[in-house]
């Protein structure tokens, strides 16, 4: 192997650890062609893993079937440099905040980025994705942080996961109510976010590209009544005007005038307004 090893191959093995993925746009960019990438993969350096998506084998792993959805969007965001995170519930559950939803077999995944690669959906991996694209804030980096709790695995240096602060991570969460995601499910998350961040949330409510959102979140507020919610006054954010009919078969609420399930449209004064 060594005398067939050149300059850009000592550069892909010095800069992807063993398991990890790498896209045929990041090996151009390290002057590995298309036919010289094909080489590496009849040699056993690399592995395809679907069109123009190649790992670094790891040894005596024998022939992947499934990848770790961790590693794949940690090679994204350290290795290829793409501007992604893991946001929404599963942000939230990898925080502690969401317990009873499982992170592994069947889970869903959210993944935020507004230049996602599209072989990121061809990929076999040990959990489903789902890709959002259109940005909820006008200001993207806001509120995000980096996974520093898991130690069961050894990872490559000192990456970390990017992924959504809980702050942004329940607003996310909100925009996907009711289609994807259940009011039941979030109103038992938003039980336990008692340590919210009232000045990392006035930020993120003001970037806040939707009505919805804002005023679901309100709603939310309300009704759990943490200290961090006085805090905030609806009134400094953009609420809107007029009714917002969400869906079917429920109730107006009568102070931020969106549809929402009957029993979330019980008002208690929460800032005592």
């Amino acid at each position: 192997m060594s005398a067939h090893k050149p300059e850009k191959l000592k550069r892909i093995l010095d800069a992807v650890p063993p398991g990890f993925i790498v896209d045929s746009g990041w090996l151009e960019r390290h002057e590995v062609s298309r036919f010289l990438a094909r080489k590496y993969v009849d040699r056993g350096w690399l592995e395809r893993v679907t069109r123009g998506v190649f790992l670094r084998p790891a040894p005596d792993t024998g022939k992947l079937h499934a990848l770790d959805w961790k590693t794949c969007l940690l090679s994204m965001q350290h290795i290829m440099a793409y501007d992604a995170h893991v946001g929404g519930m599963a942000a939230l559950a990898l925080q502690g905040y969401s317990h009873y939803l499982p992170l592994g077999g069947n889970a869903q995944v959210w993944v935020y980025g507004e230049e996602i690669p599209s072989w990121l959906t061809r990929l076999q991996l040990n959990a489903s994705l789902k890709i959002r694209t259109t940005p909820l804030f006008s200001d993207p980096s806001l509120g995000l942080t980096n996974d520093e709790s898991d130690t069961s695995r050894a990872l490559p240096w000192d990456w970390q996961l990017k992924m959504s602060s809980p702050e942004r991570a329940v607003l996310e969460v909100m925009d996907e109510l009711p289609a994807n995601e259940s009011f039941h499910n979030l109103d038992m998350v938003f039980e336990s976010l008692t340590t919210l961040r009232p000045r990392t949330l006035s930020a993120l409510l003001h970037s806040c590209r939707k009505i919805k959102v804002t005023r679901l979140f309100f709603v939310f507020a309300d009704r759990h009544n943490h200290p961090w919610r006085k805090r905030l006054d609806p009134q400094e954010f953009n609420l809107g005007s007029g009714d917002r009919a969400l869906l079917t078969g429920g109730k107006i609420h009568p102070r931020y005038r969106i549809m929402v399930p009957e029993e979330f449209a019980i008002t208690e004064a929460a800032d005592g307004a």
